[in-house]
Protein backbone atom coordinates (compact mmCIF):
# COMPACT_ATOMS: atom_id res chain seq x y z
CA UNK A 1 0.00 0.00 0.00
CA UNK A 2 3.17 2.25 0.51
CA UNK A 3 6.19 1.39 -1.98
CA UNK A 4 8.40 2.52 0.64
CA UNK A 5 11.80 2.17 -2.16
CA UNK A 6 9.45 4.59 -3.89
CA UNK A 7 9.35 6.74 -1.23
CA UNK A 8 13.39 6.55 -0.52
CA UNK A 9 14.68 6.99 -4.56
CA UNK A 10 11.50 10.03 -4.57
CA UNK A 11 13.14 11.60 -1.48
CA UNK A 12 16.62 11.41 -2.05
CA UNK A 13 16.31 12.62 -5.71
CA UNK A 14 14.09 15.51 -4.59
CA UNK A 15 16.55 16.45 -2.24
CA UNK A 16 18.53 19.90 -2.13
CA UNK A 17 21.80 19.33 -1.81
CA UNK A 18 23.59 20.76 1.85
CA UNK A 19 25.96 23.19 1.71
CA UNK A 20 29.34 23.31 -0.15
CA UNK A 21 31.88 21.93 2.70
CA UNK A 22 35.60 20.77 1.55
CA UNK A 23 36.35 16.87 2.70
CA UNK A 24 38.35 17.73 5.61
CA UNK A 25 36.07 20.36 7.06
CA UNK A 26 33.32 17.77 6.54
CA UNK A 27 35.04 15.32 8.34
CA UNK A 28 35.59 17.17 11.38
CA UNK A 29 32.24 18.26 11.66
CA UNK A 30 31.25 14.61 11.82
CA UNK A 31 33.62 14.29 14.54
CA UNK A 32 33.39 16.73 16.58
CA UNK A 33 29.13 16.14 16.25
CA UNK A 34 29.97 12.99 17.56
CA UNK A 35 32.43 13.72 20.41
CA UNK A 36 29.61 16.61 21.65
CA UNK A 37 26.86 14.10 21.93
CA UNK A 38 28.75 12.51 24.50
CA UNK A 39 29.74 15.53 26.34
CA UNK A 40 26.17 16.62 26.07
CA UNK A 41 25.29 13.19 27.41
CA UNK A 42 26.67 14.09 30.24
CA UNK A 43 25.25 17.37 30.96
CA UNK A 44 21.97 16.61 30.93
CA UNK A 45 22.53 13.49 33.01
CA UNK A 46 24.18 15.90 35.73
CA UNK A 47 21.53 18.49 35.33
CA UNK A 48 18.29 16.90 34.48
CA UNK A 49 19.24 13.76 37.09
CA UNK A 50 17.55 11.19 35.34
CA UNK A 51 19.55 8.35 34.37
CA UNK A 52 19.33 6.00 30.68
CA UNK A 53 18.58 2.54 31.66
CA UNK A 54 21.01 1.61 28.38
CA UNK A 55 23.97 2.73 26.71
CA UNK A 56 23.80 5.86 25.07
CA UNK A 57 26.93 5.76 22.64
CA UNK A 58 27.42 8.79 20.10
CA UNK A 59 25.06 10.04 18.00
CA UNK A 60 24.77 8.73 14.24
CA UNK A 61 25.88 11.35 12.07
CA UNK A 62 23.77 11.40 8.67
CA UNK A 63 23.93 13.58 5.62
CA UNK A 64 20.41 14.30 4.22
CA UNK A 65 19.49 11.40 2.02
CA UNK A 66 20.73 9.42 5.36
CA UNK A 67 17.97 11.36 7.06
CA UNK A 68 15.31 10.29 4.67
CA UNK A 69 16.41 6.50 4.38
CA UNK A 70 16.30 6.36 8.30
CA UNK A 71 12.58 8.19 8.88
CA UNK A 72 11.77 5.48 6.26
CA UNK A 73 12.57 2.92 8.33
CA UNK A 74 10.74 4.39 11.15
CA UNK A 75 7.65 4.53 8.98
CA UNK A 76 7.37 1.48 8.23
CA UNK A 77 7.91 0.48 11.97
CA UNK A 78 5.26 2.33 13.05
CA UNK A 79 2.76 2.22 10.00
CA UNK A 80 3.27 -1.70 8.37
CA UNK A 81 1.24 -3.57 11.32
CA UNK A 82 -1.85 -0.76 10.67
CA UNK A 83 -1.53 -1.17 6.58
CA UNK A 84 -1.72 -4.83 7.60
CA UNK A 85 -5.41 -4.05 9.00
CA UNK A 86 -6.21 -2.23 6.58
CA UNK A 87 -5.44 -4.97 3.84
CA UNK A 88 -7.70 -6.67 5.46
CA UNK A 89 -10.42 -4.84 5.21
CA UNK A 90 -9.66 -4.29 2.00
CA UNK A 91 -10.50 -8.36 1.23
CA UNK A 92 -13.68 -7.69 3.22
CA UNK A 93 -15.19 -4.85 1.36
CA UNK A 94 -14.34 -2.26 4.14
CA UNK A 95 -14.19 1.19 3.54
CA UNK A 96 -10.50 1.97 4.92
CA UNK A 97 -9.50 -0.77 2.90
CA UNK A 98 -11.50 0.33 -0.17
CA UNK A 99 -9.96 4.32 0.24
CA UNK A 100 -6.41 2.21 0.64
CA UNK A 101 -6.98 0.32 -2.60
CA UNK A 102 -8.02 4.14 -4.50
CA UNK A 103 -4.57 5.05 -3.99
CA UNK A 104 -1.59 3.46 -5.16
CA UNK A 105 1.02 2.47 -3.37
CA UNK A 106 3.44 3.97 -5.80
CA UNK A 107 1.90 7.43 -5.70
CA UNK A 108 1.67 7.37 -2.31
CA UNK A 109 5.58 6.10 -1.67
CA UNK A 110 6.04 9.44 -3.90
CA UNK A 111 3.80 11.76 -1.77
CA UNK A 112 5.87 10.48 1.16
CA UNK A 113 9.25 11.03 -0.39
CA UNK A 114 8.30 14.71 -1.81
CA UNK A 115 7.23 15.60 2.19
CA UNK A 116 10.56 13.77 3.38
CA UNK A 117 12.57 15.86 0.73
CA UNK A 118 11.31 18.75 2.18
CA UNK A 119 11.72 17.97 5.69
CA UNK A 120 15.09 16.41 5.24
CA UNK A 121 16.63 20.08 5.14
CA UNK A 122 15.07 21.49 8.03
CA UNK A 123 15.95 19.06 10.80
CA UNK A 124 19.13 19.33 12.93
CA UNK A 125 18.54 16.32 14.78
CA UNK A 126 16.17 13.73 15.69
CA UNK A 127 15.59 10.78 18.65
CA UNK A 128 14.80 7.76 15.90
CA UNK A 129 12.25 5.79 18.10
CA UNK A 130 11.21 3.34 16.03
CA UNK A 131 13.47 1.30 14.52
CA UNK A 132 13.52 -1.71 12.58
CA UNK A 133 13.63 -5.11 14.86
CA UNK A 134 16.97 -6.40 16.10
CA UNK A 135 17.06 -9.96 15.94
CA UNK A 136 20.62 -10.27 18.35
CA UNK A 137 18.67 -8.20 20.88
CA UNK A 138 21.97 -6.07 21.44
CA UNK A 139 21.38 -3.22 19.63
CA UNK A 140 19.77 0.41 21.53
CA UNK A 141 16.12 0.58 20.83
CA UNK A 142 16.78 4.07 19.80
CA UNK A 143 19.08 6.26 18.15
CA UNK A 144 19.98 9.40 18.40
CA UNK A 145 20.70 10.98 14.64
CA UNK A 146 22.54 14.49 13.81
CA UNK A 147 21.98 16.00 10.33
CA UNK A 148 25.18 17.53 9.94
CA UNK A 149 25.23 19.42 6.59
CA UNK A 150 21.70 20.83 8.22
CA UNK A 151 23.47 21.91 11.85
CA UNK A 152 26.71 23.36 9.50
CA UNK A 153 24.12 25.57 7.25
CA UNK A 154 22.35 26.47 10.51
CA UNK A 155 25.39 27.92 12.17
CA UNK A 156 26.84 29.44 9.08
CA UNK A 157 23.58 31.69 8.41
CA UNK A 158 23.31 32.67 11.91
CA UNK A 159 26.92 33.49 11.68
CA UNK A 160 27.33 31.74 14.87
CA UNK A 161 30.29 30.16 16.81
CA UNK A 162 30.49 26.57 15.55
CA UNK A 163 31.20 24.29 18.60
CA UNK A 164 28.97 26.30 20.54
CA UNK A 165 26.54 26.08 18.58
CA UNK A 166 26.52 22.32 17.70
CA UNK A 167 26.72 21.14 21.33
CA UNK A 168 23.75 23.55 21.98
CA UNK A 169 22.31 21.42 19.34
CA UNK A 170 23.41 18.19 20.94
CA UNK A 171 21.87 19.11 24.67
CA UNK A 172 18.91 18.98 23.13
CA UNK A 173 18.55 16.27 21.33
CA UNK A 174 20.37 14.32 23.65
CA UNK A 175 17.39 15.41 26.36
CA UNK A 176 15.00 13.71 23.98
CA UNK A 177 17.47 10.06 24.23
CA UNK A 178 17.30 10.59 27.92
CA UNK A 179 13.96 11.36 28.22
CA UNK A 180 13.11 7.70 26.13
CA UNK A 181 16.16 6.09 27.67
CA UNK A 182 15.76 6.63 31.18
CA UNK A 183 11.99 5.91 31.00
CA UNK A 184 11.67 3.19 28.81
CA UNK A 185 7.95 2.67 29.29
CA UNK A 186 7.54 6.10 27.37
CA UNK A 187 8.32 4.39 23.94
CA UNK A 188 5.12 2.16 24.35
CA UNK A 189 3.28 4.69 25.57
CA UNK A 190 3.95 6.85 22.28
CA UNK A 191 3.88 4.02 19.73
CA UNK A 192 0.65 3.05 21.16
CA UNK A 193 -0.92 6.30 20.82
CA UNK A 194 0.68 6.54 17.13
CA UNK A 195 -1.09 3.18 15.75
CA UNK A 196 -4.52 4.72 17.90
CA UNK A 197 -4.30 7.57 15.62
CA UNK A 198 -3.61 5.73 12.37
CA UNK A 199 -6.23 2.81 13.36
CA UNK A 200 -9.25 5.88 13.64
CA UNK A 201 -8.83 6.78 10.19
CA UNK A 202 -11.57 4.88 8.80
CA UNK A 203 -13.95 7.04 6.70
CA UNK A 204 -17.28 6.64 4.56
CA UNK A 205 -17.08 8.29 1.30
CA UNK A 206 -19.10 11.30 2.81
CA UNK A 207 -16.89 11.58 5.53
CA UNK A 208 -13.61 11.81 2.77
CA UNK A 209 -15.49 14.59 0.66
CA UNK A 210 -15.84 16.63 3.92
CA UNK A 211 -12.28 16.33 4.95
CA UNK A 212 -10.97 16.94 1.74
CA UNK A 213 -12.72 20.09 1.24
CA UNK A 214 -11.79 20.87 5.24
CA UNK A 215 -8.24 20.23 3.40
CA UNK A 216 -8.86 22.77 0.43
CA UNK A 217 -10.04 25.26 2.80
CA UNK A 218 -7.18 24.90 4.73
CA UNK A 219 -4.79 25.57 1.74
CA UNK A 220 -6.31 28.73 1.04
CA UNK A 221 -6.66 29.81 4.62
CA UNK A 222 -2.61 29.46 4.62
CA UNK A 223 -2.10 30.73 1.11
CA UNK A 224 -4.30 34.33 2.74
CA UNK A 225 -2.27 33.99 6.20
CA UNK A 226 -4.49 32.60 8.44
CA UNK A 227 -3.90 29.39 10.88
CA UNK A 228 -5.66 26.37 9.15
CA UNK A 229 -3.18 23.23 8.60
CA UNK A 230 -3.81 19.84 6.80
CA UNK A 231 -2.99 17.93 10.11
CA UNK A 232 -6.44 19.60 11.79
CA UNK A 233 -8.26 19.67 8.37
CA UNK A 234 -8.83 15.99 8.00
CA UNK A 235 -9.06 14.59 11.60
CA UNK A 236 -12.37 13.62 12.78
CA UNK A 237 -13.52 14.32 16.15
CA UNK A 238 -11.80 10.87 17.59
CA UNK A 239 -8.47 11.69 16.73
CA UNK A 240 -8.76 15.16 17.32
CA UNK A 241 -9.29 14.09 21.09
CA UNK A 242 -6.40 11.41 20.07
CA UNK A 243 -4.11 14.14 18.77
CA UNK A 244 -4.31 16.32 21.71
CA UNK A 245 -2.83 13.41 23.87
CA UNK A 246 -0.05 13.51 21.31
CA UNK A 247 0.11 17.31 21.22
CA UNK A 248 0.55 16.81 25.01
CA UNK A 249 3.20 14.46 25.10
CA UNK A 250 5.46 16.17 22.48
CA UNK A 251 4.95 19.64 23.84
CA UNK A 252 6.42 18.00 27.07
CA UNK A 253 9.25 16.36 25.44
CA UNK A 254 10.10 19.48 23.20
CA UNK A 255 9.53 22.04 26.03
CA UNK A 256 12.13 20.07 27.90
CA UNK A 257 14.63 19.39 25.58
CA UNK A 258 14.26 23.39 25.16
CA UNK A 259 14.27 24.31 28.81
CA UNK A 260 17.58 21.69 29.37
CA UNK A 261 19.39 23.05 26.36
CA UNK A 262 19.04 27.05 27.30
CA UNK A 263 19.99 26.05 31.42
CA UNK A 264 22.96 23.70 30.83
CA UNK A 265 24.11 26.61 28.12
CA UNK A 266 25.31 29.48 30.10
CA UNK A 267 27.67 26.85 31.73
CA UNK A 268 29.11 24.96 28.65
CA UNK A 269 28.61 27.54 25.64
CA UNK A 270 28.96 30.86 26.14
CA UNK A 271 27.67 32.57 23.22
CA UNK A 272 24.43 30.54 24.28
CA UNK A 273 22.79 34.23 24.75
CA UNK A 274 23.48 34.96 21.22
CA UNK A 275 22.26 31.58 19.81
CA UNK A 276 19.15 31.47 21.57
CA UNK A 277 18.22 34.71 20.06
CA UNK A 278 19.27 34.28 16.77
CA UNK A 279 17.93 30.72 16.31
CA UNK A 280 14.69 32.31 17.48
CA UNK A 281 14.44 35.14 15.01
CA UNK A 282 15.47 32.51 12.28
CA UNK A 283 12.28 30.07 13.08
CA UNK A 284 9.94 33.38 12.99
CA UNK A 285 11.27 34.53 9.37
CA UNK A 286 10.39 32.71 6.90
CA UNK A 287 9.85 32.57 2.80
CA UNK A 288 6.10 33.77 1.86
CA UNK A 289 6.16 29.72 -0.07
CA UNK A 290 8.25 28.46 3.42
CA UNK A 291 5.40 29.87 5.50
CA UNK A 292 2.49 28.47 3.97
CA UNK A 293 4.44 24.99 3.67
CA UNK A 294 5.22 25.16 7.64
CA UNK A 295 1.98 26.30 8.35
CA UNK A 296 0.07 23.36 6.07
CA UNK A 297 2.42 20.84 7.37
CA UNK A 298 1.88 21.34 11.13
CA UNK A 299 5.82 22.38 11.76
CA UNK A 300 3.82 25.92 13.14
CA UNK A 301 2.13 23.94 15.75
CA UNK A 302 5.22 22.32 16.48
CA UNK A 303 6.95 26.05 16.85
CA UNK A 304 4.44 26.55 19.70
CA UNK A 305 4.74 22.98 21.10
CA UNK A 306 8.37 23.87 21.57
CA UNK A 307 7.06 27.55 23.53
CA UNK A 308 4.38 25.84 25.59
CA UNK A 309 6.35 22.92 26.38
CA UNK A 310 9.08 24.52 27.52
CA UNK A 311 7.00 27.23 29.92
CA UNK A 312 5.06 24.73 31.53
CA UNK A 313 8.56 22.80 32.61
CA UNK A 314 10.24 26.56 33.38
CA UNK A 315 6.83 27.26 35.45
CA UNK A 316 6.72 23.49 37.39
CA UNK A 317 10.40 23.53 37.98
CA UNK A 318 10.32 27.26 39.50
CA UNK A 319 7.38 26.18 41.78
CA UNK A 320 8.39 22.89 42.87
CA UNK A 321 12.34 21.96 41.62
CA UNK A 322 13.75 19.24 39.09
CA UNK A 323 13.32 16.51 41.35
CA UNK A 324 9.44 16.98 42.04
CA UNK A 325 8.92 17.55 37.91
CA UNK A 326 11.07 14.65 37.23
CA UNK A 327 7.75 12.69 38.88
CA UNK A 328 6.35 13.84 35.32
CA UNK A 329 8.00 10.95 34.15
CA UNK A 330 6.75 8.17 36.17
CA UNK A 331 3.76 6.77 33.98
CA UNK A 332 1.53 7.86 31.85
CA UNK A 333 -0.68 8.96 34.20
CA UNK A 334 1.40 11.68 35.30
CA UNK A 335 2.14 12.39 32.05
CA UNK A 336 0.37 16.03 31.60
CA UNK A 337 -2.82 17.11 29.44
CA UNK A 338 -3.26 18.84 26.93
CA UNK A 339 -4.68 21.66 29.11
CA UNK A 340 -2.33 21.36 32.08
CA UNK A 341 0.63 22.24 29.48
CA UNK A 342 -1.21 25.86 29.52
CA UNK A 343 -1.81 25.34 33.17
CA UNK A 344 1.21 24.04 35.32
CA UNK A 345 -0.48 24.16 38.54
CA UNK A 346 -3.23 22.18 37.86
CA UNK A 347 -0.40 19.73 36.89
CA UNK A 348 1.31 20.15 39.86
CA UNK A 349 -1.76 20.04 41.81
CA UNK A 350 -3.09 16.95 40.47
CA UNK A 351 0.54 15.12 40.66
CA UNK A 352 3.03 16.47 42.86
CA UNK A 353 0.96 18.05 46.29
CA UNK A 354 -0.81 14.96 46.80
CA UNK A 355 1.81 12.81 46.67
CA UNK A 356 3.61 15.69 48.96
CA UNK A 357 0.03 15.33 51.26
CA UNK A 358 0.76 11.21 51.58
CA UNK A 359 3.79 11.27 52.55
Amino acid sequence: MIDWDVAVNTGVRLVRPGPQVDLSEARQAVVQLRELSTVAAGHVRDFTGMNPLEPAGPAVIVDRPGWIRANVDGFRVVIEPVLEQMAAERLNGGPAGNLTSAVGSRITGMQLGALLSYLAGKVLGQYELFLPPDPDGTLPTGRLTLVAPNIVNAERELDVDARDFRLWVCLHEETHRMQFTANPWLRDHVHGLMQELLLSSEMSAADLIGRLRAAGEAVADAVRGGEGNLLTAIQSPEQSEIMDRVTAVMSLAEGHGDFVMDAVGPEVVPTVSTIRARFQKRREAANPVDRILRQLLGMDMKMRQYEEGAAFVRAVVAQVGMTEFNKVWTSSETLPTLAEIRDPTAWINRVVRPAAITE
